[in-house]
Protein backbone atom coordinates (compact mmCIF):
# COMPACT_ATOMS: atom_id res chain seq x y z
CA UNK A 1 0.00 0.00 0.00
CA UNK A 2 1.74 3.34 -1.23
CA UNK A 3 2.20 5.72 2.11
CA UNK A 4 -0.27 8.75 2.73
CA UNK A 5 1.36 11.90 1.59
CA UNK A 6 1.94 14.44 4.21
CA UNK A 7 0.13 18.20 3.30
CA UNK A 8 3.08 20.66 3.25
CA UNK A 9 0.60 23.32 2.63
CA UNK A 10 -0.28 22.91 6.28
CA UNK A 11 0.68 25.44 8.90
CA UNK A 12 4.24 23.65 9.98
CA UNK A 13 3.03 22.70 13.76
CA UNK A 14 -0.18 20.55 11.88
CA UNK A 15 3.04 18.88 10.02
CA UNK A 16 5.04 18.05 13.21
CA UNK A 17 1.88 16.68 14.21
CA UNK A 18 1.03 14.30 11.82
CA UNK A 19 4.81 13.48 12.06
CA UNK A 20 4.47 12.68 15.43
CA UNK A 21 1.31 10.98 14.74
CA UNK A 22 3.25 8.36 12.46
CA UNK A 23 4.65 5.65 14.99
CA UNK A 24 8.52 5.49 14.60
CA UNK A 25 10.36 4.13 17.59
CA UNK A 26 14.28 3.20 16.56
CA UNK A 27 14.02 0.58 14.18
CA UNK A 28 10.71 0.89 12.82
CA UNK A 29 10.93 4.02 10.61
CA UNK A 30 9.61 2.62 7.30
CA UNK A 31 6.42 4.06 7.32
CA UNK A 32 7.57 7.70 8.24
CA UNK A 33 10.17 7.20 5.57
CA UNK A 34 7.57 6.11 3.13
CA UNK A 35 5.63 9.34 3.60
CA UNK A 36 8.40 11.77 3.27
CA UNK A 37 9.27 10.05 0.19
CA UNK A 38 6.11 10.16 -1.43
CA UNK A 39 5.70 13.62 -0.10
CA UNK A 40 9.12 14.99 -1.46
CA UNK A 41 8.76 13.32 -4.71
CA UNK A 42 5.81 15.34 -5.73
CA UNK A 43 8.54 18.47 -5.91
CA UNK A 44 10.87 18.50 -9.07
CA UNK A 45 13.35 20.88 -7.64
CA UNK A 46 14.70 17.58 -5.34
CA UNK A 47 16.46 14.82 -6.11
CA UNK A 48 15.77 12.01 -3.90
CA UNK A 49 18.16 9.63 -2.75
CA UNK A 50 17.09 6.49 0.05
CA UNK A 51 19.44 4.28 1.93
CA UNK A 52 17.20 1.73 3.72
CA UNK A 53 14.68 4.12 6.03
CA UNK A 54 17.38 7.41 5.65
CA UNK A 55 16.42 9.44 3.07
CA UNK A 56 18.55 12.68 1.43
CA UNK A 57 16.47 15.27 -0.90
CA UNK A 58 18.81 17.66 -2.33
CA UNK A 59 18.72 21.05 -4.95
CA UNK A 60 21.03 20.52 -7.92
CA UNK A 61 21.32 24.70 -9.00
CA UNK A 62 25.42 24.16 -9.62
CA UNK A 63 26.21 26.38 -6.70
CA UNK A 64 29.12 26.60 -5.53
CA UNK A 65 28.02 26.49 -1.94
CA UNK A 66 26.23 23.28 -0.28
CA UNK A 67 24.59 23.72 3.26
CA UNK A 68 23.01 20.15 4.88
CA UNK A 69 20.14 20.25 6.93
CA UNK A 70 19.74 17.27 9.01
CA UNK A 71 17.46 15.49 11.46
CA UNK A 72 16.59 12.15 12.64
CA UNK A 73 13.00 9.89 12.38
CA UNK A 74 13.09 7.73 15.11
CA UNK A 75 12.00 8.14 18.93
CA UNK A 76 12.94 6.43 21.87
CA UNK A 77 9.79 4.02 22.93
CA UNK A 78 6.20 5.50 22.82
CA UNK A 79 4.62 5.51 26.44
CA UNK A 80 1.05 6.37 26.36
CA UNK A 81 2.17 9.59 24.34
CA UNK A 82 0.93 8.72 20.59
CA UNK A 83 -1.14 10.03 18.76
CA UNK A 84 -0.19 14.06 20.33
CA UNK A 85 -2.34 16.60 21.59
CA UNK A 86 -2.36 20.43 21.06
CA UNK A 87 -2.48 22.57 24.58
CA UNK A 88 -2.86 25.54 25.81
CA UNK A 89 -0.48 26.49 29.16
CA UNK A 90 -0.36 29.70 30.80
CA UNK A 91 -0.88 31.41 27.57
CA UNK A 92 1.08 29.51 25.24
CA UNK A 93 0.69 26.80 22.53
CA UNK A 94 2.19 23.55 22.79
CA UNK A 95 2.26 20.26 20.74
CA UNK A 96 2.49 17.32 23.38
CA UNK A 97 3.78 14.07 23.00
CA UNK A 98 6.66 11.21 21.82
CA UNK A 99 9.05 13.16 19.66
CA UNK A 100 7.47 16.75 19.42
CA UNK A 101 11.28 17.89 21.27
CA UNK A 102 13.43 14.72 19.89
CA UNK A 103 12.92 15.57 16.98
CA UNK A 104 9.94 15.64 14.77
CA UNK A 105 8.95 19.53 15.74
CA UNK A 106 12.63 20.01 13.99
CA UNK A 107 11.78 17.73 11.12
CA UNK A 108 8.24 19.37 10.46
CA UNK A 109 10.60 22.51 9.42
CA UNK A 110 12.84 20.92 7.04
CA UNK A 111 10.07 19.56 5.11
CA UNK A 112 8.23 22.81 5.27
CA UNK A 113 11.72 24.62 3.90
CA UNK A 114 12.84 21.67 1.30
CA UNK A 115 8.52 22.41 -0.58
CA UNK A 116 8.73 26.16 -0.35
CA UNK A 117 12.45 27.05 -0.72
CA UNK A 118 12.89 26.13 -3.97
CA UNK A 119 15.08 29.06 -5.72
CA UNK A 120 18.19 29.95 -3.72
CA UNK A 121 21.37 30.98 -4.00
CA UNK A 122 22.77 28.33 -2.18
CA UNK A 123 22.66 24.29 -2.85
CA UNK A 124 20.96 22.24 -0.10
CA UNK A 125 20.91 18.75 1.31
CA UNK A 126 17.59 17.91 3.20
CA UNK A 127 18.89 14.85 5.26
CA UNK A 128 16.28 12.61 6.92
CA UNK A 129 17.50 9.50 9.19
CA UNK A 130 16.92 6.69 10.97
CA UNK A 131 18.20 4.76 13.98
CA UNK A 132 19.45 7.77 16.07
CA UNK A 133 18.20 6.94 19.28
CA UNK A 134 20.03 3.31 19.54
CA UNK A 135 23.71 1.50 18.97
CA UNK A 136 26.20 3.63 16.30
CA UNK A 137 26.50 1.05 14.54
CA UNK A 138 22.64 1.70 13.33
CA UNK A 139 22.93 5.11 12.88
CA UNK A 140 21.61 5.97 9.49
CA UNK A 141 23.75 8.86 8.89
CA UNK A 142 26.57 7.03 10.08
CA UNK A 143 25.29 4.55 7.01
CA UNK A 144 24.78 7.22 4.37
CA UNK A 145 28.58 8.35 5.26
CA UNK A 146 29.66 5.12 4.72
CA UNK A 147 27.50 4.14 1.84
CA UNK A 148 27.10 7.32 -0.01
CA UNK A 149 29.65 9.70 1.50
CA UNK A 150 28.87 12.63 -1.42
CA UNK A 151 25.42 12.78 -0.67
CA UNK A 152 26.37 14.40 3.08
CA UNK A 153 28.90 16.49 1.25
CA UNK A 154 28.57 20.33 2.25
CA UNK A 155 30.21 23.40 3.37
CA UNK A 156 28.20 23.66 6.60
CA UNK A 157 25.58 21.74 8.31
CA UNK A 158 22.74 21.92 10.45
CA UNK A 159 21.51 19.22 12.78
CA UNK A 160 17.79 20.18 13.71
CA UNK A 161 18.00 19.01 17.26
CA UNK A 162 16.04 20.04 20.10
CA UNK A 163 18.08 23.66 21.28
CA UNK A 164 15.59 25.82 22.46
CA UNK A 165 15.34 27.77 19.42
CA UNK A 166 19.27 28.70 20.21
CA UNK A 167 22.36 27.69 18.31
CA UNK A 168 24.54 25.23 20.58
CA UNK A 169 27.76 24.72 18.36
CA UNK A 170 29.40 21.47 18.15
CA UNK A 171 29.37 19.13 20.71
CA UNK A 172 31.63 17.27 23.76
CA UNK A 173 33.09 13.79 22.82
CA UNK A 174 32.17 11.12 25.22
CA UNK A 175 34.25 7.80 26.05
CA UNK A 176 33.13 4.66 28.31
CA UNK A 177 35.72 2.67 29.85
CA UNK A 178 36.11 -0.02 33.02
CA UNK A 179 38.00 0.42 35.81
CA UNK A 180 38.87 -3.44 37.88
CA UNK A 181 40.33 -4.04 41.20
CA UNK A 182 41.63 -7.75 41.70
CA UNK A 183 41.81 -9.31 45.24
CA UNK A 184 41.81 -13.29 46.18
CA UNK A 185 38.47 -15.23 46.86
CA UNK A 186 38.03 -16.77 50.61
CA UNK A 187 35.16 -17.97 52.52
CA UNK A 188 34.06 -14.83 54.50
CA UNK A 189 34.26 -16.46 57.56
CA UNK A 190 37.90 -16.47 57.00
CA UNK A 191 38.67 -13.24 55.43
CA UNK A 192 42.19 -12.44 56.16
CA UNK A 193 42.91 -15.18 54.30
CA UNK A 194 41.68 -13.45 51.01
CA UNK A 195 42.23 -9.59 49.42
CA UNK A 196 38.63 -7.78 49.09
CA UNK A 197 38.65 -6.34 45.63
CA UNK A 198 35.28 -4.73 45.99
CA UNK A 199 37.16 -2.66 49.10
CA UNK A 200 40.06 -1.87 46.81
CA UNK A 201 37.56 -0.06 44.64
CA UNK A 202 37.18 2.65 46.77
CA UNK A 203 40.41 4.60 45.96
CA UNK A 204 38.81 4.59 42.08
CA UNK A 205 35.68 6.16 43.44
CA UNK A 206 37.91 8.52 46.07
CA UNK A 207 39.65 9.19 42.64
CA UNK A 208 36.40 10.17 40.30
CA UNK A 209 34.79 11.78 43.77
CA UNK A 210 37.82 14.22 44.25
CA UNK A 211 38.44 15.31 40.14
CA UNK A 212 37.27 18.24 39.43
CA UNK A 213 36.44 18.58 35.65
CA UNK A 214 37.24 21.25 33.48
CA UNK A 215 35.72 24.09 31.89
CA UNK A 216 37.58 24.39 28.30
CA UNK A 217 37.00 27.34 26.22
CA UNK A 218 36.95 25.99 22.43
CA UNK A 219 36.75 29.06 19.67
CA UNK A 220 34.99 31.15 22.25
CA UNK A 221 32.40 28.65 23.84
CA UNK A 222 32.87 27.15 27.42
CA UNK A 223 32.56 23.51 27.19
CA UNK A 224 32.07 22.01 30.57
CA UNK A 225 33.52 18.68 30.91
CA UNK A 226 32.30 15.51 33.22
CA UNK A 227 33.86 12.05 34.33
CA UNK A 228 31.21 9.79 36.88
CA UNK A 229 30.84 6.18 37.76
CA UNK A 230 27.93 5.49 36.68
CA UNK A 231 27.72 1.49 37.11
CA UNK A 232 29.43 -0.75 39.85
CA UNK A 233 29.67 -4.61 40.32
CA UNK A 234 31.84 -7.17 41.68
CA UNK A 235 31.10 -10.18 43.81
CA UNK A 236 30.63 -13.53 43.62
CA UNK A 237 28.37 -15.24 46.72
CA UNK A 238 27.25 -13.80 50.08
CA UNK A 239 29.68 -15.52 51.79
CA UNK A 240 32.48 -15.25 49.82
CA UNK A 241 34.85 -12.61 49.43
CA UNK A 242 34.93 -11.05 46.11
CA UNK A 243 38.36 -11.72 43.85
CA UNK A 244 37.26 -8.53 41.34
CA UNK A 245 35.37 -5.65 41.01
CA UNK A 246 34.71 -3.56 38.33
CA UNK A 247 33.95 0.55 38.07
CA UNK A 248 32.25 1.95 34.80
CA UNK A 249 32.93 5.51 34.28
CA UNK A 250 31.73 7.94 31.87
CA UNK A 251 34.27 10.89 30.84
CA UNK A 252 32.67 13.46 28.70
CA UNK A 253 35.40 15.86 26.99
CA UNK A 254 35.48 18.81 25.29
CA UNK A 255 35.96 18.84 21.73
CA UNK A 256 39.14 20.03 21.52
CA UNK A 257 40.56 16.55 23.15
CA UNK A 258 41.72 13.98 21.00
CA UNK A 259 41.96 10.31 21.91
CA UNK A 260 45.69 10.53 22.83
CA UNK A 261 44.58 12.92 25.18
CA UNK A 262 41.90 11.30 26.95
CA UNK A 263 43.71 8.01 27.26
CA UNK A 264 46.75 9.88 28.53
CA UNK A 265 44.52 11.93 31.01
CA UNK A 266 42.57 8.27 32.12
CA UNK A 267 46.48 6.92 32.32
CA UNK A 268 47.14 9.87 34.59
CA UNK A 269 44.40 8.89 37.31
CA UNK A 270 43.85 4.93 37.17
CA UNK A 271 47.11 4.02 35.67
CA UNK A 272 47.59 1.43 38.54
CA UNK A 273 44.62 -0.68 38.09
CA UNK A 274 43.85 -2.33 34.89
CA UNK A 275 41.34 -0.13 32.56
CA UNK A 276 39.56 -0.94 29.22
CA UNK A 277 37.97 1.29 26.68
CA UNK A 278 34.54 0.17 25.92
CA UNK A 279 33.60 2.70 23.25
CA UNK A 280 34.87 5.97 22.12
CA UNK A 281 33.57 9.28 19.95
CA UNK A 282 35.42 12.07 19.39
CA UNK A 283 33.89 15.58 19.60
CA UNK A 284 32.79 18.28 17.45
CA UNK A 285 34.66 21.80 17.30
CA UNK A 286 31.69 24.37 17.05
CA UNK A 287 33.19 25.85 13.26
CA UNK A 288 31.47 28.99 13.91
CA UNK A 289 33.92 30.97 12.15
CA UNK A 290 33.29 29.96 8.63
CA UNK A 291 32.09 32.65 6.44
CA UNK A 292 28.96 30.97 6.03
CA UNK A 293 28.33 30.24 9.93
CA UNK A 294 29.05 33.04 10.85
CA UNK A 295 25.72 34.30 8.62
CA UNK A 296 23.63 31.98 10.29
CA UNK A 297 24.87 32.96 13.95
CA UNK A 298 23.77 36.59 13.19
CA UNK A 299 20.22 35.28 11.92
CA UNK A 300 19.76 33.68 14.69
CA UNK A 301 20.27 36.18 17.07
CA UNK A 302 24.38 36.39 17.08
CA UNK A 303 24.47 34.33 20.43
CA UNK A 304 25.95 30.46 20.47
CA UNK A 305 26.20 28.10 23.22
CA UNK A 306 28.02 24.87 23.74
CA UNK A 307 26.55 21.75 23.41
CA UNK A 308 27.56 19.38 26.24
CA UNK A 309 26.01 16.60 25.29
CA UNK A 310 27.07 14.29 22.00
CA UNK A 311 25.38 14.62 18.98
CA UNK A 312 25.60 13.57 15.09
CA UNK A 313 27.77 16.81 14.12
CA UNK A 314 30.24 15.56 15.57
CA UNK A 315 29.85 13.10 12.57
CA UNK A 316 29.43 15.99 9.89
CA UNK A 317 32.25 17.08 11.70
CA UNK A 318 34.79 13.86 11.47
CA UNK A 319 34.32 14.68 7.40
CA UNK A 320 35.41 17.98 7.83
CA UNK A 321 31.86 19.70 7.60
CA UNK A 322 31.58 22.16 10.55
CA UNK A 323 28.11 21.89 12.14
CA UNK A 324 25.50 23.07 14.66
CA UNK A 325 22.82 22.17 16.58
CA UNK A 326 19.69 24.35 15.55
CA UNK A 327 15.86 22.98 16.84
CA UNK A 328 12.83 23.26 18.59
CA UNK A 329 12.33 22.08 21.87
CA UNK A 330 13.91 22.16 25.33
CA UNK A 331 16.57 19.36 24.91
CA UNK A 332 15.64 18.72 28.63
CA UNK A 333 11.86 17.29 27.85
CA UNK A 334 13.59 14.92 25.36
CA UNK A 335 12.53 11.49 25.83
CA UNK A 336 10.63 12.10 29.04
CA UNK A 337 6.75 11.02 29.12
CA UNK A 338 5.43 14.67 29.30
CA UNK A 339 7.34 15.40 26.22
CA UNK A 340 6.10 18.63 24.47
CA UNK A 341 7.60 21.41 22.47
CA UNK A 342 6.47 25.35 22.44
CA UNK A 343 4.81 26.22 18.68
CA UNK A 344 6.57 29.77 19.35
CA UNK A 345 10.28 27.51 18.67
CA UNK A 346 8.92 25.76 15.61
CA UNK A 347 7.71 28.91 14.33
CA UNK A 348 11.25 30.74 15.59
CA UNK A 349 13.26 28.29 13.58
CA UNK A 350 11.58 27.91 10.65
CA UNK A 351 11.57 31.79 10.43
CA UNK A 352 15.44 31.56 11.02
CA UNK A 353 16.33 29.06 8.61
CA UNK A 354 14.32 30.43 6.04
CA UNK A 355 15.68 34.33 6.40
CA UNK A 356 18.94 32.46 6.32
CA UNK A 357 18.89 30.67 3.46
CA UNK A 358 17.22 32.87 1.35
CA UNK A 359 20.06 35.47 2.07
CA UNK A 360 22.85 33.32 2.03
CA UNK A 361 25.62 32.59 -0.73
Amino acid sequence: MQASRIDLTAPTESIAKTLCDIPSESGDEAAIADAIEVTLSDFPHLSLVRDGNALVAATHHGSATRIAIAGHLDTVPINGNVPSTREQRDGEHWLVGRGTVDMKAGVAVQLKLAAELAELAVDVSWIFYDNEEVSAELNGLGRLSRNSPEVLDADFAVLCEPTSATIEGGCNGTCRFIVRTRGVRAHSARAWVGVNAIHAAAPVLAALAEYTPETVNVEGLDYREGMNAVRIGGGVAGNVIPDECWVEVNYRFAPSKSEDDVRALVGQLFGKWDVEFIDFAAGARPGLDAPIAAGFLAAAGGVAYPKYGWTDVARFSALGIPAVNFGPGDPLKAHADDEAVPIAHISACESVLRAWLQNAR
